[in-house]
């Protein structure tokens, strides 16, 4: 029986493989060096570094504060009739909150008032008493006056042998007592005088005592001490309040205008006169005092408010010292105790470098440098010494001169001492932040950031 078999030929596929191989490799040898073409040269975006006068400003925390505040309380003690005012409404200065009972107060005027009547009855008679005493003394003194007569004439007429022993001893007695009520209707009248100033002194004591009943009537109506915006009442209507109580019945708090407190500590402050001094910074006139506010939420404050005055003493606890600002309020908007950021100018700077943030890398080391293009085309590395961020740029202290090209986009394609291709670069592409206008107003923040 016959069989048919198959016979696989490996050295076939072989042959056929390497002729493939073969024309591949010639195809290539085929091709000309011109045909293969050059890297293009990298495109970065570049900023020409050029001084400007900026205002250079300071971003502190802080608080809001009113600008007068006042608790009230009783100045005479009572029971409290009526409540006048609406809980967290605004009152002006004088308006009635509270009543006390003002009956015994008004009985304590009456009888003042009685007292007073009394005093001056009783110096209406000591002044008539006076009036009567020293028609006493005028009366004997001519009295006297005749009792001496008397016994010059009887002694004259005793020597003569005229009238008795007796005569003469009575004129002479007569003279005698004569003298006697002349001396204490003398001192009646004296005694009268000090009456009269004793009842005076009542007068004035009567007439105190009627002011001061006067006074703690009106103290029954508690009336507001300033205008300003009142918070919750402590009482109500039958609590009995004493005078000066520890605990205010209320508290009335003015916000418009309203004040920041923001601490700044004493090393910012010395650095800041020494950087005046030197005139590194210069101050811009009344426009130095203006400062802003950013709100909690992170927007910008629209009215521009006043520094005041820096604290003259250092809180040993933190290192700083207290700036008082004063910021027009007429719609509330700030309210006390508020945690706010206050924005203040330090001085201008008329040669400030800006560049933007990112164009400024880091090494391993944290060390910032910017990326240039040289005078060659070449790209250059430059160490730079960084002042403060102003909005997306930063304040460079040293590293660059004014001309220099600072990449800012493409920087991951280059390497230092390769050539590139310059474009400009397009800042309206890239968010700014709240930097210093020309005027020192710093832009208002869109991101809600801080």
């Amino acid at each position: 029986m016959q069989q048919n078999e198959t016979v696989y030929n490996p050295p076939g596929c072989i042959v056929v493989l390497a002729t493939l191989l073969v024309g591949l490799l010639l195809a290539g040898c085929d091709q000309s060096p011109q045909s293969q073409s050059l890297p293009p040269v990298p495109e970065v975006a570049t900023v020409t570094v050029q001084p400007q006068k900026i205002m250079l400003t300071t971003e502190l925390p802080g608080r809001t504060s009113p600008f007068r505040i006042a608790e009230v309380r009783p100045q005479v003690s009572g029971l409290i009739l009526k409540r006048l005012f609406k809980e967290g409404s605004d009152v002006e200065a004088g308006e009635l909150l509270y009543q006390i009972d003002p009956a015994p107060f008004e009985a304590a005027l009456e009888q003042a008032r009685a007292a007073l009547e009394a005093a001056r009855k009783n110096a209406d008679q000591a002044r008539a008493a006076l009036a009567a005493g020293i028609a006493n003394v005028t009366r004997q003194k001519a009295t006297l006056a005749l009792a001496r007569l008397n016994r010059e004439r009887f002694e004259e007429a005793y020597k003569d042998r005229a009238v008795s022993a007796t005569q003469r001893d009575r004129a002479v007695t007569e003279a005698q007592v004569a003298e006697a009520t002349l001396r204490a209707y003398e001192a009646q009248v004296e005694s009268n005088r000090k009456a009269i100033s004793a009842a005076e002194a009542s007068i004035a004591q009567a007439e105190a005592a009627v002011r001061s009943a006067r006074i703690n009537l009106g103290y029954t109506r508690i009336t507001a001490p300033i205008s300003g915006r009142i918070g919750k009442s402590n009482v109500t209507e039958g609590a009995i309040v004493t005078a000066y109580q520890p605990m205010p019945l209320a508290t009335i708090q003015q916000l418009d205008p309203i004040y920041v407190d923001v601490p700044q500590s004493t090393t910012e402050l010395l650095r800041l006169k020494r950087r005046l001094e030197k005139g590194a910074l210069r101050h811009n006139g009344a426009e130095q005092k203006k400062v802003w506010l950013i709100m909690e939420d992170g927007t910008l404050y629209p009215l521009q408010g006043t520094l005041e005055f820096r604290d003259v003493s250092v809180d040993p606890t933190t290192g700083s010292v207290i700036l008082r600002m004063v910021f027009p309020n007429p719609k509330s908007v700030l309210l006390p105790r508020m945690f706010v950021r206050a924005i203040i100018r330090e001085g201008v700077k008329k040669d400030a470098i800006l560049v933007p943030q990112q164009a400024v890398n880091r090494t391993p080391k944290g060390l910032p440098y910017v990326l240039v293009v040289g005078k060659e085309g070449k790209v250059e590395r430059r160490m730079l010494k960084l002042g403060r961020a102003i909005g997306d740029k930063w304040l460079v202290s040293a590293g660059l001169a004014p001309g220099d090209q600072v990449i800012v986009e493409g920087m991951q394609r280059v390497r230092p001492g390769m050539p590139v291709k310059v474009v400009p670069f397009n800042e309206n592409k890239t968010w700014r932040g709240p930097e210093a206008g020309p005027d020192g107003r710093p832009h208002k923040r869109t991101d809600g950031g801080a």
